[in-house]
């Protein structure tokens, strides 16, 4: 059986682009020591899709990665824009703190 490598979460928490949240998902399954085949038939979704996902391609549904986000534990939050540097900072602050 192939070994998962695992790959780091992104170091900044702002996700701007499908590739970093699909960078953010693959650290969560590599992580997690689970092979893609294996997470796409646990959390339900075909094995393209979740390839899709974590190369960050356009054109997957909002609620299909909301899916594969959820069964990895990937959280994903809503703030206004006005208020976006605060958390980001502090979120960043947050992550550097429970880092081994």
């Amino acid at each position: 059986m192939k070994r998962v490598v695992p790959t780091p979460f992104p170091a900044d928490p702002y996700l701007d682009t499908p590739i970093v949240l699909g960078a953010a998902i693959r650290s969560a399954r590599t992580q997690a020591g689970i092979r893609l085949e294996d997470a796409a038939m646990a959390i339900g979704v075909s094995l393209q899709t979740l390839v899709d996902i974590e190369a960050g391609k356009h054109g997957v549904s909002i609620g299909k990665i909301l899916q594969v986000a959820q069964g990895l534990g990937v959280s994903l939050f809503v703030i206004p824009q006005s208020q976006r540097e605060i958390a980001r900072r502090r979120l960043s602050d947050l992550i550097a703190d429970n880092r081994p």
